[in-house]
């Protein structure tokens, strides 16, 4: 299949759940919003993801092509489809995959805050923290095709035919998880992340370095010891005191190297516990 096809095959699907998520995640902020944003403060977000975005189809893209071409058999199947048409593998499948993708992106976002700080931090650099302004820099979909695409492709599920799903219930929650409104999961956040257990990893606040690395489920974090359970009414500031968050395409892409200026010509790269 010919790259430019299998490009627009991956950003097609790509654009409408990210359009989607953007537009009902900022009614959500707006409606109850739990601190007040201008609308045009998340005016660069657009900007940025709209790049990012386009940086990360042209990657999977790519990524898609080589992998077809090589041919790699999956390494595992998962039991989940037994008659994968059936009620109850329509809901089972799907969580069975969020879960297992989200052991992935733990590890992969614990090895970019120990080795890859500098270019995650602009992530964690925002200050005004929302569903829009949630944005990554450019090389990190590279990161992830590594750490979580790749060992994420060696398992197959029987139920391949509601595997979609689980890509909009993962952008959906990563969505939600930066919204800065009052609603959130309740009960349910025990075991689900949502907004306020993610803010926790996004805090100024020493205490809560490294803490709440997962973005689907609370379970990787309480297994491995990262969890935080948010109190009642903790909701910390956002960002990191080295740098100010991007406001222009070049504080965008330049921001590891005033990140590294900031902390020093000569220090070497510092896992997120050392940001402040």
């Amino acid at each position: 299949m010919p790259i430019l096809s299998v490009l627009w095959e991956t950003v097609k699907p790509t654009l409408v759940v990210w359009g989607f998520g953007f537009s009902v995640m900022t009614a959500l902020e707006l409606l109850a919003p739990r601190e007040r944003q201008s609308l045009r403060g998340r005016l660069p977000g657009l900007v940025f993801w709209t790049i990012w975005l386009a940086i990360s189809g042209v990657a999977y893209a790519g990524f898609r092509t080589l992998w077809t071409a090589l041919g790699i058999p999956p390494l595992l199947t998962l039991p989940t489809g037994a008659g994968w048409a059936t009620p109850a593998s329509w809901v089972l499948a799907p969580l069975v995959g969020a879960v297992i993708y989200d052991f992935f992106f733990y590890w992969c976002h614990r090895a970019q805050h120990r080795w890859l700080w500098r270019y995650h931090a602009v992530h964690h650099s925002i200050r005004e923290l929302s569903a829009v302004n949630a944005f990554h820099h450019p090389v990190e979909p590279f990161v992830q095709i590594l750490l979580i695409t790749i060992p994420t492709s060696l398992i197959a599920s029987e139920a391949a035919p509601v595997v979609p799903a689980i890509l909009i219930v993962m952008h959906l929650q990563a969505f939600f998880i930066h919204t800065p409104t009052r609603w959130h999961l309740g009960p349910l956040a025990s075991v689900v992340v949502d907004n306020r257990f993610h803010r926790i990893h996004h805090s100024v606040e020493p205490r809560h370095f490294d803490r709440n690395f997962g973005a689907f489920t609370t379970l990787w974090d309480r297994l491995f010891g990262t969890v935080w359970i948010p109190a009642k009414d903790e909701w910390p500031a956002t960002g990191i005191s080295e740098v100010d968050q991007p406001r222009t395409l070049h504080e965008w892409v330049a921001l590891p190297v005033a990140y590294d200026r900031a902390r020093g010509a000569n220090a070497p790269p510092e896992p997120s516990s050392a940001r402040i």
